[in-house]
């Protein structure tokens, strides 16, 4: 009989925590629908005592999405963790997780407590998470490096006080699979309260080992895999989500275990992170890379002709692709455009559809052929933008070997519309010091970056910049077949998002 593995998605909260990655609460809601259309188990919302707006992005996916648990983040001690009931209070079904580091050498040098004073630190802070939730999980930060005896007790003492989930993390990505499938079959034998709880690993990728180590986990009793959509999170990241999931349903023969994730909507999940997190897949990534499902080998294109199993484990259908190329142009109407949004796993409203139409038809006067990288660029960029406090009206550059680049553009602020010129090291440089004049902004650009979303001289380019204010890092992304066009787009968003952060809280 097969067993049941739970999937806790922690994007919104180790995700997050990826180096340039900043996203809002509008944002974060936004993954947290789509992660509920995925139906992960628990949705890691964030870390409430980290800042007021992550506070207010755990309360608003507490209050507005249903279905899978909603849980966050605390240290073990009193203040984050009323903060943390704070936040999920409203969910339909909240989790408070609360950890403490346990290893000798976090211990030693960074917590400066004892092993008794650890123990005891864990327990009270499980029995203060019990007082306000029914599910409480405990983790042993560091696990991989602590001594088995020490985690013995701290677990024991932790389910004892309360917690029903135990948490196994590799924190820093150093165990082998071998060792870390050990260490989870070790505990869960020597710790009789181990049968009263949901046993979770959660393992990092710093040797790139975290998806092994986690199906190694698997194999010996882990019930609650951690994860993160495209592996996103501190260092090397997480275990990613899409491979740990494709690996035990494709492999189901070995690893015989049901899962609740609907995985067509994986592939879905994943551009939506990448989009908003402004950190692109790689072409190669195992099951959501661009080259994940492309044959260009002569013998392969044959053997996929002949039986597509020949070179494919999984369908590009499994995971919510269509391998059907599609061709639409300027002719093509709304009707047709709305169910290949459909197929392609989009679900909007009259007015988003409206919206996207609309950016369809722009795009179809300037390109013959629109494929459907084109289609999913131009709905992303539309549809899941924040509301627009500052939109670019016009813009015009001027530029050369020979002469200094300058640039005129025109933006309207609320009601109000402002143009300033400026000049600068080439035409995007000129844009965006007269973009900084006209919204009146300081600001710093951080990162820049530029790639085809589709083929073909035509292609689209798709813009993405990340900028600094006030410490805080604010990411911006434009669409056009003109790369000038795109970077204005892409610094508008941005700006937009700082003036956006103001009046929202994050």
């Amino acid at each position: 009989m097969a067993s049941k593995i739970e999937i806790f998605d922690t994007t919104l909260r180790d995700g997050e925590q990826s180096p340039g990655v900043s996203l809002n609460s509008y944002e974060k809601l936004e993954i947290a629908k789509q992660l509920a259309k995925l139906q992960v188990d628990v949705i890691e919302a964030g870390f409430p005592i980290a800042s007021n707006g992550d506070f207010n992005a755990v309360k608003t996916i507490a209050e507005n999405v249903k279905g899978p648990v909603i849980a966050g983040l605390a240290r073990a001690n009193f203040k984050d963790i009323d903060r943390a009931a704070e936040a999920v209070k409203a969910a339909e079904r909240p989790r408070i997780h609360t950890f403490i580091a346990s290893s000798p050498i976090h211990m030693k040098y960074k917590l400066k407590m004892t092993p008794e004073q650890v123990l005891e630190a864990a327990v009270e802070a499980v029995k203060r998470a019990k007082s306000y939730v029914e599910d409480v999980e405990f983790s042993a930060e560091d696990a991989s490096r602590s001594e088995v005896e020490f985690l013995c007790k701290l677990f024991s003492a932790a389910i004892n006080a309360g917690a029903t989930v135990i948490n196994i993390p590799d924190t820093v990505g150093y165990a082998t699979p071998e060792e870390f499938g050990s260490l989870v079959k070790t505990l869960r034998e020597r710790v009789p309260e181990m049968d009263k709880v949901k046993i979770s690993v959660h393992c990092h990728n710093d040797l790139g080992m975290a998806v092994a180590n986690s199906l190694a986990a698997v194999q010996n009793g882990a019930t609650q895999i951690e994860c993160a959509v495209n592996g996103l999170g501190e260092r090397a990241g997480n275990a990613a989500l899409e491979e740990v999931v494709m690996a035990l349903v494709t492999r189901k023969d070995l690893y015989n275990v049901d899962l609740n994730i609907d995985t067509k909507h994986i592939y879905r999940t994943s551009k939506l992170v990448s989009t908003l997190s402004g950190i692109y897949v790689q072409p190669n990534k195992a099951i959501v890379g661009a080259n994940a499902f492309a044959h260009e080998s002569g013998i392969h294109q044959h053997g996929v002709l002949s039986e597509k199993s020949t070179y494919e484990i999984m369908t590009p259908e499994s995971i919510g692709l269509s391998s059907n190329r599609l061709v639409l142009g300027k002719l093509s109407g709304r009707h047709a455009f709305a169910q290949r949004l459909k197929e392609m796993g989009y679900e909007l409203d009259d007015e988003e559809l409206n919206k996207a139409f609309e950016r369809f038809k722009d795009l179809a006067d300037k390109k013959k052929e629109i494929t459907d990288k084109d289609i999913e660029a131009l709905v992303e960029d539309q549809v899941l933008k924040i509301p627009q406090l500052i939109v670019l009206e016009y813009f015009q550059t001027s530029s050369g070997n020979q002469t200094i680049s300058t640039a005129t553009v025109k933006v309207k602020i609320g009601e109000k519309s402002v143009e300033e010129a400026s000049t600068g090291d080439g035409p995007i440089d000129a844009t965006y010091r007269a973009l900084e004049r006209a919204c009146n902004i300081d600001c710093k650009l951080v990162d820049y970056s530029i790639k085809s979303v589709s083929g073909g001289k035509d292609a689209m380019g798709e813009v993405i910049v990340k900028i600094e204010k006030d410490g805080k890092l604010f990411t911006g992304r434009g669409l056009s077949t003109d790369i000038i066009e795109a970077s204005a787009l892409a610094y508008t968003n941005a700006l937009n998002k700082t003036l956006w952060n103001n009046g929202n809280g994050r």
